[in-house]
């Protein structure tokens, strides 16, 4: 008996530990697969980073260049697998999820793609360009030639784009906040000046230098999506509750139930 227990209880853990396990396989092979057929093309894709810059790049070290393709290898392999991914976690969390929530599941992954595609293109054909542009004349006034070395200016423009994309998805974040009641858009109104202070202050950390000038390009945007947000919250937030009406005595209605209906149909059970 004991044993037809423990049985039950630890075949749909091992069963749902073993889809985890097939699922990042096949992430893990999307992403090899997507890295060795960007590392061919690395060098086409440090020379689409090096518009903004006319000279050629050197490197100072013998791995330096190919740590350089590494890293931009990655980056592409990434975005190229980014729809295997996001498919692969879609379908591992359905299951658990309402009709309803279905639904809307596959549009909010769309989405969340097409906002981090559309930081990483705001990032490299706007910011990155005034970055470089900025910096490389700043030395050429003062009668500086620059040499910009592959590994340095890999690393800063992937950590831009990485940081762009991600920023890209704070509407949609505050906007799934809102829906689930755990902030509203007045809040979010209302707490905009703390806002402002955060966004220049995560600026400063997360920039690859401690510029102004880099900074503020990181915080304005940021500044933006928030508003952005609120607005996501105002259109697609949870309304408030309906008021209980009141008794005589001034207090809620004995037998109203203020609170919302649960939601029926689920894959397993939930409860209040």
């Amino acid at each position: 008996m004991q044993v037809n227990m423990l049985s039950s209880l630890t075949h749909p853990l091992a069963a749902h530990i073993s889809t985890i396990k097939r699922r990042l396989y096949i992430i893990g092979a999307t992403l090899l697969v997507s890295f060795v057929i960007t590392f061919a093309l690395a060098g086409d894709v440090i020379q689409w980073f090096k518009r903004p810059f006319a000279d050629d790049l050197i490197f100072y070290s013998p791995t330096e260049a190919i740590f350089a393709s590494v890293k931009v290898s990655f980056l592409a392999g990434l975005v190229l697998s980014l729809p295997v991914i996001l498919y692969q976690v879609w379908k591992f969390i359905e299951p658990a999820l309402l009709p309803r929530e279905q639904r809307w599941a596959i549009p909010l992954f769309l989405l969340a793609s097409a906002l981090f595609a559309l930081g990483l293109t705001f990032c490299n054909l706007v910011i990155l360009p005034l970055v470089i542009q900025f910096f490389v004349s700043f030395g050429m006034d003062r009668d500086i030639t620059p040499q910009l070395a592959v590994g340095t200016f890999v690393d800063f423009n992937v950590k831009f784009l990485g940081i762009f994309g991600v920023a890209f998805e704070l509407p949609l974040v505050l906007t799934l906040l809102s829906r689930i009641g755990v902030i509203t858009h007045r809040q979010l109104a209302e707490y905009r000046k703390h806002a402002i202070l955060l966004a220049l202050i995560v600026s400063a950390i997360v920039t690859p230098d401690a510029t102004l000038f880099t900074m503020l390009l990181m915080a304005v945007p940021l500044m933006v999506l928030y508003e952005i947000g609120i607005v996501g919250a105002r259109l697609w937030g949870r309304r408030p509750p309906a008021p209980v009406p009141a008794g005589s005595d001034g207090n809620p209605q004995e037998g109203v139930d203020a609170s919302p209906p649960l939601p029926t149909g689920t894959a397993g059970h939930r409860v209040r």
